[in-house]
C-alpha cells in the first residue's frame, strides 16, 4: 500500500520535525556544516600567510582535490556495499584528528607548507568517502514522500551555517591577537586566530561522531549485492552513462564545475586580499553568498514548480544569467559591491539545489544511489580544486578582471552550447524509482 503524501506544507514539516532520526540529522549537520565554514575560510587565508603566492594556494586546493577525485567513486561503491552511516562515522574520525593536528601546529608557530600540503591531502581523502556516505544517508532516513523537502531543509541549514560561519571564521580572525610568528612562521600575523578555527572544526567533527550515533537506518535500508569494488564503479557509471539526460547533464556540469568552480575557489580569497580590505570582507562576501541561496532555497520552496520551459531549460537560463553577474564581478573594487553580486549569485544557485539533488534522488534506485552521488559529487567537486591549480598559474599571467570575465564567458557559452547540442534542454521532472521501487501499489 502507498504511503500517503501530506499536501499541507505545514503539516509535513511539523511530521518531518518529529522524527527522532532526522532531528539528530538536523543537529549533527548543523555543527558540521558550521565547522567546515571555519575551515573553508581559515585555510586559504593560513596558505596566504605563508606564502601570498595565488600559485601555492591553487597547488595546496588541487592537494586536496586529488585524492577526492582518484578515490570518491571507490567511496560511492564502498557506501553502497556496507553503509552510508558506518562510511561517514569513520571520515569524522579521521577528520577531527587531521584538522585537530593542524590547529596543534598553527597555534604552536611550527606549521610549514610541507605540513600543510600533507594535512590538505589527508582532508581530500577523507572527503573522499564522506560525501558520497553523506548524500547517500537521507534517502535511508527518512520517507520517499518526505525526501524533497527533507532536502530542502537540510540544505537551508546548510546555508544558515554557511552564512553565519564565514563571519564568525573572519571576525575571529581578524580580532585575535596578531602575534608575530617566531622564525619557521614568518609573516603569519594571524596564527592564534587561525589555530582557534581549526580547533573549532575538528571539536565539530568530534560531537557529530556522537550525534550520529543516534541516528537509526530504515530496518529495510537496501544495500549493493557483493562484488569488487571496481566492478561496482563500472556499473555505477555504466548505469549513468545509460541514462542520456543524466549523463548529458553530468557532462555539463563538470566541465562548468572545473573551469569556473575552480577560479572562483582561488580568485575570491585573491580579490578580497589585494581589492576588498582582507579577511573580514571574504567574510563578509562568502556570508553574502550563503543568504543569496537560503533566499533562492525559500523562494523554491515557494514556486518550486516554476519552470521556463523544460526543467533543463530552466537550469540553462539560470547558468547564463550567472555568467553575466561573473563578468560584472571583475570590476568590483568595494566589499560591498562584491557581496551584491555574490548575493545574486547564490539566490541563482539556491534556486535550484534542492531541484536537482532530490531529481538525482529519486531517479536512481536505492542500491545505486551511492555510486550515483559520487559520480554527481566528483563532477563538481572532485573536478574544480584540480582546476584550482591551474587557475593559480594563470594567475602569473592574468589580472582578477580578466579571469572573472573569461569564466563568465566560458559558463555563457557553455549554457548555448548545451541548449543547442544536448538533451538538456528537454529534460524535465521525472517520477521517483526510488518511491516506486518501495510502494509498488502506488
Amino acid at each position: 500500500m502507498s504511503t500517503p503524501v501530506m499536501h499541507d506544507p505545514r503539516a509535513a514539516r511539523a511530521a518531518l520535525l518529529r522524527d527522532t532520526n532526522f532531528r539528530w540529522m538536523m543537529v549533527g549537520g548543523a555543527i558540521s556544516m558550521l565547522g567546515d565554514q571555519f575551515t573553508l575560510i581559515a585555510l586559504p587565508w593560513l596558505v596566504l600567510q605563508l606564502t601570498g603566492d595565488a600559485l601555492t594556494l591553487g597547488l595546496t586546493i588541487a592537494l586536496m582535490g586529488v585524492p577526492r577525485a582518484i578515490f570518491i567513486l571507490v567511496g560511492g561503491a564502498l557506501v553502497d556495499r556496507y553503509s552510508p552511516k558506518r562510511v561517514l562515522m569513520l571520515t569524522k574520525y579521521a577528520n577531527a584528528f587531521l584538522l585537530g593536528l593542524l590547529a596543534a601546529l598553527v597555534l604552536t608557530h611550527q606549521v610549514t607548507m610541507p605540513l600543510v600540503y600533507a594535512l590538505a591531502l589527508g582532508i581530500g581523502l577523507a572527503s573522499a568517502f564522506s560525501i558520497p556516505s553523506g548524500s547517500s544517508m537521507l534517502p535511508n532516513v527518512v520517507a520517499p514522500h518526505q525526501l524533497q523537502m527533507a532536502n530542502g531543509m537540510m540544505m537551508s541549514m546548510r546555508v544558515l551555517t554557511a552564512l553565519a560561519g564565514p563571519l564568525l571564521a573572519g571576525l575571529l580572525i581578524a580580532f585575535s591577537s596578531h602575534d608575530p610568528a617566531p622564525a619557521g612562521g614568518a609573516g603569519m600575523t594571524d596564527a592564534r586566530g587561525l589555530g582557534i578555527a581549526f580547533a573549532l572544526d575538528a571539536v565539530s567533527f568530534a560531537v557529530t561522531v556522537w550525534t550520529l550515533h543516534q541516528v537509526q537506518m530504515h530496518p529495510g535500508a537496501v544495500r549493493a549485492a557483493p562484488q569488487r569494488v571496481l566492478a561496482a564503479v563500472g556499473d555505477g557509471l555504466a548505469m549513468v552513462w545509460r541514462d542520456v539526460e543524466m549523463r548529458s547533464a553530468f557532462i555539463y556540469w563538470g566541465v562548468m564545475s572545473f573551469v569556473v568552480g575552480g577560479a572562483m575557489q582561488v580568485a575570491m580569497p585573491l580579490l578580497a586580499s589585494s581589492r576588498l580590505g582582507g579577511v573580514a570582507a571574504l567574510g563578509l562576501v562568502m556570508g553574502a553568498h550563503a543568504a543569496g541561496n537560503l533566499a533562492g532555497m525559500g523562494l523554491s520552496s515557494l514556486k518550486g514548480d516554476f519552470r521556463i520551459g523544460t526543467f533543463g531549460t530552466t537550469l540553462l537560463l539560470l547558468d547564463a544569467v550567472a555568467g553575466v553577474v561573473l563578468m560584472c564581478m571583475g570590476s568590483v573594487g568595494a566589499a560591498w559591491q562584491a557581496a551584491a553580486l555574490m548575493l545574486l549569485l547564490g539566490l541563482l544557485s539556491g534556486f535550484t539545489q534542492v531541484a536537482v539533488f532530490t531529481w538525482i534522488q529519486r531517479r536512481v534506485a536505492r542500491e545505486m544511489l551511492g555510486r550515483t552521488m559520487s559520480i554527481f559529487m566528483f563532477i563538481l567537486m572532485g573536478l574544480a580544486p584540480l582546476a584550482a591549480s591551474l587557475t593559480g598559474l594563470s594567475m602569473q599571467y592574468l589580472d582578477l578582471t580578466q579571469l572573472f570575465v573569461g569564466a563568465g564567458l566560458f559558463l555563457l557559452a557553455g549554457t548555448l552550447a548545451a541548449f543547442a547540442l544536448t538533451p538538456m534542454r528537454v529534460m524535465n521532472d521525472s517520477k521517483s524509482a526510488t518511491i516506486s521501487a518501495l510502494t509498488p501499489d502506488a
